[in-house]
């Protein structure tokens, strides 16, 4: 080997700890990231299917009688 290859196998045997943690770490960061994009990705599409889901349900209807308040606004006018 040459004296350069050396001297590099030296210097990356002397970190290797700290490249270790490095690429742990980092692959700690990526999975958590992964993690958090899959639950956004699922509750996503669960909302938009209890959305679908809730759109498609009958609504009751409300019928409101006002002739009482037109018989007071036409009694106010005369």
């Amino acid at each position: 080997m040459s004296q350069e290859k050396v001297d590099k196998y030296k210097k990356e045997k002397a970190n290797r700890k700290q490249i270790m943690r490095k690429e742990r770490m980092m692959g700690i960061v990526r999975k958590a990231v992964l993690s958090v994009v899959a639950i956004a990705l699922v509750g996503w599409i669960a909302y938009s299917a209890y959305d679908i889901y809730d759109s498609n349900k009958e609504r009751a209807v409300a019928e409101v009688d006002y002739t009482a308040v037109s018989d007071y606004l036409n009694s106010l006018s005369q």
